[in-house]
């Protein structure tokens, strides 16, 4: 027996479905809301680093979402999409319920893809989850304690390589983190940290090629090579086959083997199976399968339906999939359907990039802000941190992981130089928001007047 229609279903709980979800809440949406996402807990991608690294804990990166939509009216049902019929406007989920819609948001993400790689989606570790995060952790911690066992030199060495797949955003920011992290992990177990390799493989001629960060380059390839063990990039490496213990790659046109205890892969992401599945015409879709939509984010031939995030991009503007533009689009994809529902017409959406972001390891980042000036180094990374933390999906979850992330940083790790303190201050003016900004600004500003007074 089918549920009765509710009047909005949104798929996928992402940044653009669960941000639409909740603005709809805040602007008092007068239609039934539902939201439906396979996973109990929302991810922030972004921080995942920090989570894998033990910098955030669980609560601030993974929250549930029944504790983000508590006294929101949102009604969160956890179930996996198995076909959406744009024609019925009917949404079928993997426990045999149906539901009809009267406005659809679309908001799946992509998927892991490994290219038909021999052995990779075996054995390659993937970045993408929280569970991928305690899988890649669980494997790190036995290959370093088989490592500090061992006798054979040999098998030592290949224990302590590891393999980061992809030179992207991704692939740069979880080799900073990992040249940072192993040897602090294997130092505890009294290992030689001369032994342990971070090697960055990559089939084009240069990191970040084609990213969004691309222009952050030159400070992502200096970090690297600051980090507690240098990383190595391996440039022109077109990976061929994930083994149990080595990596295969071409290079300069010959098969090599570089053993290693794991291969992480964080290149390679494929549009969302239901998106593809979608009865929308190639005519609508862009080179990769993705929904072309409307200045409005809407479906040209369904006007009903919304879409935004990984899944959609608008037709002669795209933008950067990234968490700030699907943040932004899931803002106007409910302010367009509050419209609907009163009876206006619907707007075109503005998205506005603030600037790009780069973790580089435990202390360091990289920032461009505004394409108006670049920072790095722990500036950045202060600066990183507090702004993702400004878009926490609700205002409690905002304070509490915001508050907690103050009290380790700032107030429990050390004092920044006045240098330091003077350029996060000058770029949390910019960046900023009410909250972390006005916080961050004036503790720096009190951390320079007690050095100030300390130096007299």
């Amino acid at each position: 027996m089918n549920n009765p229609v509710y009047q909005t279903v949104i798929v996928g709980g992402g940044f653009t479905g669960l941000f639409t979800a909740l603005h709809l809440a805040h602007e008092h949406y007068p239609r039934t809301v539902i939201l439906i996402d396979q996973h109990d807990r929302f991810c922030f991608k972004p921080l995942l680093y920090e989570y894998f690294s033990g910098e955030m804990d669980a609560f601030q990166v993974v929250p549930r979402f029944t504790e983000l939509l508590t006294g929101s009216g949102v009604i969160f049902v956890q179930d996996k999409v198995e076909s959406i019929d744009l024609r019925l406007r009917e949404v079928k989920l993997a426990s045999g319920t149906t539901y009809n819609y009267s406005n659809l948001v679309l908001g799946l993400g992509n998927v892991t893809s490994f290219f038909h790689i021999e052995g990779a989606k075996e054995y390659a570790l993937p970045f993408w989850t929280q569970e991928d995060v305690i899988a890649i952790d669980r494997h790190l911690h036995n290959c370093l304690k088989q490592a500090a066992q061992t006798e054979d030199p040999q098998e030592r060495r290949r224990l302590l390589t590891i393999a980061v797949i992809g030179a992207g955003a991704s692939g740069v920011e979880m080799a900073a983190t990992l040249a940072d992290l192993i040897p602090n992990w294997y130092a505890a177990l009294n290992g030689n940290l001369q032994d342990v390799r971070i090697v960055l493989l990559n089939r084009g001629s240069e990191i970040l090629h084609g990213d969004v960060n691309s222009h952050l380059r030159t400070i992502a390839e200096r970090e690297l090579q600051k980090r507690a063990v240098p990383v190595e990039m391996l440039m022109g490496a077109e990976v061929t086959a994930i083994r149990p213990n080595a990596v295969e790659y071409k290079h300069n046109g010959k098969t090599e083997i570089l053993p290693t205890g794991a291969a992480i892969w964080t290149t390679g992401s494929a549009t969302n199976p239901i998106i593809k599945n979608l009865a929308v015409s190639n005519e609508h879709r862009d080179k990769h399968g993705r929904l072309l939509v409307t200045d409005t984010l809407q479906l040209p031939d369904f006007p009903e339906v919304f879409a935004g995030g990984d899944c959609a991009t608008v037709d002669n503007s795209p933008s950067p999939a990234i968490a700030q533009v699907a943040y932004q689009q899931g803002a106007a994809i409910a302010h367009n359907l509050k419209a609907i529902a009163l009876g206006h017409e619907p707007k075109p959406a503005k998205v506005n990039l603030r600037g790009t972001l780069l973790k580089l390891g435990l202390t360091d980042a990289a920032a461009n802000i505004y394409d108006t000036f670049e920072v790095s180094g722990e500036p950045a990374h202060l600066i990183r941190q507090g702004t993702y933390l400004e878009l926490l999906p609700t205002p409690v979850h905002n304070f509490k992981a915001t508050a907690e992330w103050l009290k380790d940083e700032i107030f429990d790790h050390h004092l920044y130089s006045g240098d330091t303190a003077k350029t996060v201050v000058r770029t949390a003016e910019v960046v900023g928001g009410a909250v972390v900004g006005v916080l961050v600004a004036r503790k720096l500003l009190q951390m320079l007047g007690e050095d100030h007074k300390k130096s007299d």
